[in-house]
């Protein structure tokens, strides 16, 4: 907190003046590029950062990989990821068999690396299974490759997905008035048939799961077991 109070005040300082704050008064981040400067840094540059730490929040940017989330505090993170992506799972699944034709069964918002994207499984036409990531910011796809795995989960995933009279893209969009999609996955462990489980979030930053049934599309809340597997993987973590 005083770290934050002094980034502040040095970065108010600098505004005011118009001219320049010195290494004493920026954040430890700063430092490097302060000793290269000469011990001083733009009142603009000092000003930013400042602004960036103290507000805790993730940056947005355009160009290249288009949104990266800078930010590594876990409460929250989930929502200002969700509110940074531009592009929605529909789109992200659109923009996916457009790369690869076939069928998406599986969409993931992921901030685990540099920038944020969306991961996409797609079993093509071509009888492959692909996994393709895209820029969350554009639909840019950034790199794609063919899972060659073949085990029995993939086997069921093909049946249902073969079978499902409803797609990832209606599932995420069905289950949108509840939050915003995060994750869109064909699911066969809910009883005797398969069903699309899509992930929520909220804007007071809960996380809420359902089931789209890939026959009917009807909503459903998902079993209150999954919710608390949910609950205990995020204490895992």
């Amino acid at each position: 907190m005083k770290r934050h109070l002094v980034i502040a005040t040095a970065a108010a300082a600098a505004l005011i003046a118009g001219g320049t704050v010195t290494a004493a008064a920026v954040s430890s981040n700063a430092g490097s590029a302060n000793a290269a400067s000469g011990g001083q840094l733009p009142a603009q540059t000092a000003a930013h950062d400042a602004g960036s730490q103290a507000s805790g929040t993730a940056q947005v940017q355009d160009g290249g990989s288009s949104i990266r989330m800078q930010d590594d505090d876990a409460n929250g993170q989930d929502l200002r990821e969700a509110n940074a992506a531009k592009v929605t799972a529909p789109d992200a699944a659109a923009a996916a068999l457009k790369a690869v034709p076939g069928t998406v069964t599986a969409l993931d918002l992921d901030a685990d690396r540099p920038g944020l994207v969306w991961d996409a499984d797609v079993l093509g036409k071509d009888g492959k299974w692909h996994e393709i990531t895209l820029d969350a910011g554009n639909a840019r796809v950034l790199n794609q490759h063919v899972d060659h795995e073949d085990d029995d989960d993939h086997a069921r995933e093909q049946a249902a997905a073969k079978n499902a009279k409803t797609d990832a893209a209606a599932a995420a969009r069905t289950a949108a008035s509840h939050g915003k999609v995060t994750s869109v996955e064909l699911d066969d462990d809910h009883g005797t048939k398969a069903a699309w489980e899509v992930e929520t979030i909220t804007k007071d930053g809960k996380e809420h799961k359902f089931l789209v049934d890939t026959q009917s599309g009807k909503l459903s809340a998902a079993p209150q077991h999954d919710a608390d597997d949910d609950d205990n993987d995020g204490a895992d973590d």
